[in-house]
């Protein structure tokens, strides 16, 4: 039947933001057997980031100011990654490396309590949250129970797979076929694979200058799980496992695969780069573009005009969801529409739904019937993107940490 309410507005789900718990939270998620370490872990920590240190840290965790600012900026939807720092982590989320063997069990039993604190936070407004559970791969067995829990806890959006480092040795790279276990789990039971800029990083000597090349080389190792999987036959052997790569642009796709495509294509016709001989099974049967097409989704975060172009020219729209990184400073709150009327003001109509809601929603598993009245109410209206930005507002850091501070 078809939907009575007004069609003026878009739906926005954003394919790309960030909660996570207090340390007061997480403790009453933690076994309670870790309950005196988290206690003496805590009592050492200091918290180096300033927007977990003021008011904007309520964001991550409070669900009426969470939701006013989502609703002010028109997002009706999100899928949620992890951004607070879970017990026993040596720092933030995203950056902190695999825990080595000795740290194994009690980081585990940091991300279970992150789980389950994300179980509890998205199960409140389960029609606009999807969680993004975490897992650890230093125990095969491990990775696939914490799946399968994340799965059946109906965390959406699936896991957050931690990328390997160059310089762990104590963690199999991920072209290792020992995986292939946790592949087809999450092959058979449809749980997104994600990975998110920022992952994967190398160790930095503590200097002035690490920043920059941290800066600098970061997107390069938050891509490398793509090389690893594709490049190493798991899309090959698991067609339907769904692999998402999140806020890490997509311009450099096009030209990354096109090398890809003429590598393997020299590989199937000769057997061989240069002096390097391969098997014929392993020779992959197909393109690099068409791995892409069959298993890989984008979710791009406040996107450049060249992740425009190349969704459009090259990778396709139906592989494009858009995201707004809230909370992170560098997203688009509160300036959504603006952003929006900024880079796709010409585009249809059909292709912008399909960006801002019907991909992630496809993948993640939301339910556009249950979010059309909120959306009806709150989305960006049409005729306001399709009007181009000539002019940027005024002051607008100010005005971000203002309403980011607001309770």
């Amino acid at each position: 039947m078809a939907s009575s309410l007004p069609n003026d507005r878009y739906t926005v789900i954003s394919s790309d933001t960030h909660a996570g718990g207090s340390h007061a939270q997480y403790r009453e998620f933690l076994d309670s057997r870790y309950h005196e370490d988290f206690d003496a872990w805590r009592g050492k920590y200091r918290n180096p980031f300033s927007d977990l240190g003021d008011n904007r840290r309520l964001r991550n965790w409070d669900d009426d100011m969470r939701n006013s600012q989502q609703d002010q900026d028109g997002i009706v939807g999100e899928v949620i990654f992890p951004n607070t720092v879970p017990p026993f982590f040596p720092n933030f989320v995203l950056f902190a490396e695999p825990p080595k063997p000795e740290e194994y069990l009690h980081r585990r039993a940091g991300i279970q309590a992150h789980n389950r604190w994300l179980d509890d936070f998205c199960s409140r407004y389960p029609e606009r949250r999807a969680g993004v559970g975490q897992i650890f791969l230093n125990d095969i067995d491990d990775a696939i129970e914490d799946a399968t829990w994340i799965k059946e806890h109906g965390l959406r959006g699936g896991v957050l797979l931690p990328p390997v480092p160059p310089h762990i040795d104590w963690i199999k790279p991920l072209n290792h076929p020992d995986y292939d276990r946790l592949w087809a789990v999450c092959e058979d039971l449809e749980i997104p694979l994600n990975v998110h800029g920022g992952q994967g990083l190398p160790s930095y000597m503590p200097h002035p200058s690490s920043a920059l090349l941290m800066t600098a080389e970061m997107p390069y190792f938050s891509h490398r799980p793509l090389s690893f999987l594709l490049l190493s036959g798991v899309f090959e052997r698991f067609p339907r496992l769904k692999f998402i790569m999140t806020e890490q642009g997509c311009g450099w796709l096009p030209p990354t695969l096109r090398q890809w495509d003429r590598t393997l294509e020299r590989v199937r016709t000769h057997g061989a780069l240069g002096e390097l001989r391969f098997k014929p099974e392993h020779r992959l049967p197909k393109s690099a573009t068409e791995y892409f097409q069959q298993n890989v989704w984008l979710g791009v975060s406040f996107p450049h005009i060249d992740d425009v172009r190349a969704a459009t020219e090259h990778l396709g729209v139906e592989k494009f969801m858009w995201g707004s990184d809230f909370p992170h400073d560098e997203g688009t709150f509160p300036y959504t529409t603006l952003h929006l009327r900024q880079l796709f003001s010409d585009w249809t109509e059909a292709d912008l739904r399909k960006i801002l809601a019907e991909n992630v929603a496809s993948i993640y598993d939301f339910d556009l019937a249950a979010l059309a009245e909120p959306a009806a109410l709150l989305g960006p209206r049409v005729e306001d993107v399709r009007r181009p930005l000539t002019e940027l507002p005024e002051n607008p850091n100010e005005a971000l940490l203002t309403n980011a501070a607001a309770v």
